[in-house]
């Protein structure tokens, strides 16, 4: 099996939970899962920022990324973030490579508008790396930062860094753990089971928004490019790896019409 994780928010941020869901997946690695992980470290971002004097823009949700920015995103998400949870999966027994998608080009981006700075609409991805290393028993620990061909970086969403990932790689899950319960309805209620239509209801009503809206409309994306199931779930939750990969009722599960009970 090929399992990719995204891990964000505060999930990150404290050595606990870090710890915590590192000995999870370790765990799942070692049993013979091929997995990798996709990390963001916004809520770092903009701490490490902050206190230096600069303030966080966003349009849209997305962080305007200027050459001081750029430089920020480099030694926090791809430097201090990454080797943190790298140095947690190593301390869990998992043989943990720290890496960006500027690695062998394992995505590749382009400007997404000119506004924005040097934010990156990711483009490609080359799976040779993380096929590479997880059919070696390696679990690659990604970095949400991507390059092009011209050797420009730029600063990518980590969801859409984790659909990319995960359709090039042929993951059969990818799981978002974040810092919410799963994807709620109009009544604020937990929905177990979304399709495509349902999930862009949501985000066409206003309902899902902001970061939820980010993460529907990349596991819309990973399931159009062959990712059977998406699962987004309470990264907070103790065992939330193992309940998510028996299928507990837990979070919110993303699937393609008519296969919901596979």
């Amino acid at each position: 099996m090929k399992l990719l994780v995204k891990i964000g928010g505060t999930l990150l941020d404290a050595q606990d939970s870090r710890q915590r869901l590192a000995a999870e997946l370790a765990a799942v690695a070692e049993g013979g899962v091929r997995l990798v992980v996709v990390h963001g470290g916004g809520k770092q971002m903009t701490r490490f920022l902050a206190e230096r004097g600069i303030e966080s823009r966003f349009v849209n949700g997305l962080r305007v990324t200027t050459p001081e920015t750029l430089d920020a995103v480099l030694k926090v998400l791809a430097g201090s973030v990454n080797q943190e949870l790298v140095a947690a999966f190593i301390a869990a027994g998992a043989r943990a490579v720290g890496l960006s998608g500027i690695d062998a080009s394992l995505t590749e981006a382009e400007t997404m508008s000119p506004e924005l700075g040097a934010v990156g609409r990711l483009v490609g991805s080359n799976p040779e790396l993380l096929e590479l290393l997880t059919s070696h028993g390696y679990v690659p620990v990604v970095a949400c930062v991507a390059g092009d061909r011209q050797g420009r970086i730029y600063n990518v969403n980590a969801d859409q860094m984790a659909s990319a990932c995960a359709a090039a790689f042929g993951a059969d899950r990818l799981v978002f753990l974040t810092d919410v319960q799963g994807v709620l309805g109009a009544d604020k209620q937990l929905l177990p089971t979304l399709s495509p239509a349902d999930a862009e209801r949501l985000i066409r009503d206003g309902v899902a928004a902001g970061g939820m809206q980010a993460k529907l409309n990349a596991a819309m994306e990973a399931l159009r490019k062959g990712v059977r199931e998406i699962v987004i779930a309470p990264g907070a939750e103790a065992d939330i790896i193992r309940r998510v990969l028996v299928r507990e009722a837990v979070g919110s599960r993303l699937v393609v019409e008519g296969t919901a009970n596979d």
